[in-house]
């Protein structure tokens, strides 16, 4: 992390036309008041503490596959798992019941390092009933990540630890493909390393320039 806010007005508006804006972007809410984007320079994240007002109170530039924000805010407060004893199913919701269970079962097996665990929802039978039931017992989590480099993606955390929306939409915005990962941070949101390796020898390019 290079903190930014020893420069002047002049200095970080260089920096806003080097780095330029890439392809991911992250909306943050609730605790975690901060603006986050890519630059063009795949894992080169521009991250912006802002306090009510939406003024920026500390500036940083950060090295990494996603920003560390995200990896140790994202789910605090969150619940560790999903209480089945506790659910009361709707008489209109016919195939959320067992994909809870699912969920239930691979938090319980998760570790770290395990291999995320993809839930396609696309090609399961559901009504809007159960979309909606999935949504209310999972819950609304803070943050949003939003990313152009595979299409149109939209990665959305739950209040349930490590249990994200991941959905996919065409140029029409019409939704093509819907799926529940189970991960600390889906992978298609993050940088790999041969991303952030490519990242160090164009950034090498452009010092040359100047």
């Amino acid at each position: 992390m290079i903190e930014l806010n020893q420069l002047d007005l002049h200095n970080r508006r260089f920096f806003d036309q080097l780095l330029g804006e890439g392809e991911v972007s992250v909306q943050c809410q609730g605790d975690i008041n901060a603006l986050i984007q890519e630059s063009l320079l795949a894992g080169v994240w521009r991250v912006q503490y802002v306090d009510e007002h939406q003024q920026v109170i500390r500036d940083t530039i950060e090295v990494a596959d996603i920003p560390g924000l995200v990896r140790q805010m994202t789910f605090d407060g969150a619940v560790d798992n999903i209480d089945l004893n506790q659910l009361e199913i709707p008489d209109d919701v016919y195939n959320a019941a067992p994909l809870l269970s699912e969920i239930h079962d691979q938090l319980g097996q998760q570790q770290i390092g395990s291999d995320p665990h993809i839930i396609n929802l696309s090609l399961l039978p559901h009504t809007e009933q159960d979309l909606a039931y999935l949504s209310d017992q999972l819950g609304i989590g803070p943050i949003i990540i939003l990313s152009r480099g595979y299409g149109n993606c939209r990665i959305s955390s739950t209040l349930t630890r490590h249990v994200w929306w991941v959905q996919y939409f065409n140029s029409q915005e019409t939704l093509i493909l819907n799926t529940l990962e189970i991960s600390p941070v889906p992978e298609v949101a993050c940088a790999s390393q041969e991303d952030i390796d490519d990242s160090g020898q164009r950034l090498q390019e452009i010092l040359g320039i100047y």
